[in-house]
């Protein structure tokens, strides 16, 4: 028997569906960068790219060896989020027509270069990244009166919108937009605010966790990822009987549990709780007992028909990645971007 292997199935048509709805809710006028930092979440950077071309208007990336790679499928906008830190990378962005965030005073030599587009990041409350209103205003007098460029900032509680920093961080962004006198763009939204405050997408909206699927308050959003592996045994539990490393569970009565060829060297979190739900022949069911690096333990006490070689999935579009998160103290992030090179990856 050939040996079984966790899978990842990325779907592109989900992604694509993820970013024409995402895409309904903003002014038409409104332009959208799709965030693919981090191989694209998990999901494939390439792929994803040439997937999806045809409906953004720009792409959004981190490390400036994914934007080269983006650079060689797509000639739309590519903007490192997060700039460049020395003059040898400004001059690939440059030779390569990247636009640059400029966040301190450390990279301020690139305002030396009148023709390079470049991004503003201002401090409205995140407390990260980015200058504060006074320092703007001084950078502002010294080196943009005269200059286009696009002024954005980054909500921290976007998917909340009873969170009172909202109201405070987009007061922020408007004083000191007000207060510009050249003509420029602005940049705040991101997947949460696109969906809670729409009208607040101004020029450049730059959504992430949105085109995958991984906003949990939104359900019209898809996971565009299937991970899933084979079962590769099947044992009769006793009454009492502990189960796994550490022994964590104890069996109430006589059960069946299935043993699934995948675990946290595949990128499934050892941390996951017991109960935690995945999906065998449609049917809901529960893991029992710790995950391993290369094993996961399912009680399949109530699937009859349930067999070696079929799939456990344990997350698909049909049983969102959202529903790991909450009771297991993680986020949809982490999952997406943990899937290790080990898994068998394919598109659709």
């Amino acid at each position: 028997m050939r040996e079984p292997s966790a899978e990842l199935i990325v779907d592109i048509g989900v992604i694509r569906k993820n970013i024409l709805y995402l895409k309904s809710l903003l002014n038409p006028e409104t332009k959208f960068m799709a965030i693919l930092k981090a191989n694209a979440y998990g999901h494939g950077l390439k792929e994803v790219t040439l997937g999806i071309d045809d409906i953004v208007d720009g792409y959004g990336l981190v490390r400036i060896h994914e934007a080269l790679e983006i650079r060689e499928n797509s000639s739309k906008k590519i903007l490192l989020m997060q700039g460049v830190y020395n003059n040898q990378d400004f001059d690939l962005a440059n030779k390569n027509d990247l636009d640059l965030v400029v966040h301190n005073d450390d990279q301020l030599f690139i305002l030396d270069n009148p023709n390079i587009n470049i991004w503003i990041k201002i401090n409205t409350g995140m407390n990260r990244l980015g200058f504060s209103p006074k320092s703007f205003s001084s950078i502002y007098k010294k080196h943009l009166t005269k200059r286009q460029f696009t002024l954005m900032s980054h909500l921290a509680c976007s998917d909340n919108p009873l969170d009172d920093l909202n109201k405070k961080q987009f007061n922020a962004f408007d004083e000191v937009s007000k207060n510009v006198q050249t003509n420029h763009h602005k940049s705040i939204g991101n997947t949460g605010c696109i969906i809670n405050y729409p009208n607040q997408g101004f020029d450049w909206v730059r959504s992430g966790i949105g085109i995958y699927g991984g906003y949990s308050a939104d359900n019209t959003l898809q996971s565009a990822m299937t991970f899933r592996s084979k079962i590769i045994e099947i044992k009769d539990i006793k009454k009492g009987d502990r189960v796994g490393y550490n022994g964590r569970v104890i069996a109430s009565k006589d059960i069946k549990i299935a043993i699934v060829y995948a675990g946290y060297a595949d990128g499934y979190p050892q941390s996951t709780f017991d109960k935690t739900k995945v999906s065998i022949n449609n049917k809901e069911v529960n893991i029992f007992g710790q995950v391993s690096m290369d094993l996961i333990s399912i009680d399949i006490s109530d699937i009859s028909n349930c067999k070696i070689g079929d799939w456990c999935t344990l997350w698909s579009s049909k049983d969102s990645i959202n529903n790991h998160i909450a009771n297991n103290n993680l986020i949809s992030y982490e999952l997406m971007t943990r899937i290790t090179d080990r898994v068998k990856v394919s598109f659709k």
